[in-house]
């Protein structure tokens, strides 16, 4: 398994070592081990699995109490994927980073507590799975919005008309007035 830092370190991108023949293929995803040894250290608490359609952009999400680490992948079709600090203490506060997963690259993405994350679906259909460091809690989550120009997210995407978003996420709001964290 490779485990690389990206532009902002505590953000890492896997690439397991994958074994493929004529039947398929096998791949580690996860190793306490290997990832602590890597400077991912966190238990996880909660699993989850999404289905979208081509242009849904699901994000920029985040909690302010229990902020979550999340662990991500695509098991089916792509996403361009996105993290975005929102430590203010950080050297890299507001910097964003973005790399695409499919389940043909089978790359995976360490998004550390203290970050906003979304994805935007770059084929027919994809099929998202994500551990997490700390339980889903409503009360705290928020939403920064996905277009926000005080970020600039450059999302692979068409016209903004052609974004497929929930009606929450439509609701997000500016980093010049959301929460962030200490």
């Amino acid at each position: 398994m490779y485990i690389t830092p990206s532009s902002i370190p505590d953000v890492k991108l896997i690439e397991p070592r994958v074994f493929e023949d004529d039947r398929g293929f096998f791949m580690e995803s996860w190793n306490a081990r290997v990832f602590a040894e890597a400077g991912i250290d966190h238990p996880f608490v909660q699993d989850n699995h999404s289905r979208s359609v081509k242009h849904t952009l699901r994000g920029l999400h985040y909690q302010i109490r229990q902020p979550q680490g999340k662990l991500v992948r695509v098991t089916q079709g792509e996403v361009f994927d996105v993290a975005v600090d929102l430590r203010l203490s950080s050297t890299t506060f507001r910097k964003w980073v973005g790399f695409y997963l499919s389940a043909e690259n089978k790359r995976m993405l360490w998004i550390p507590p203290g970050f906003a994350h979304g994805f935007y679906v770059t084929t027919e259909v994809a099929e998202f799975q994500y551990k997490c460091t700390a339980y889903y809690s409503p009360e705290h989550e928020r939403i920064l919005r996905w277009d926000d120009p005080a970020v600039a997210v450059q999302w692979p995407r068409p016209a903004p008309e052609e974004v497929v978003l929930s009606e929450k996420d439509r609701r997000g709001v500016s980093l010049v007035t959301a929460d962030v964290y200490p």
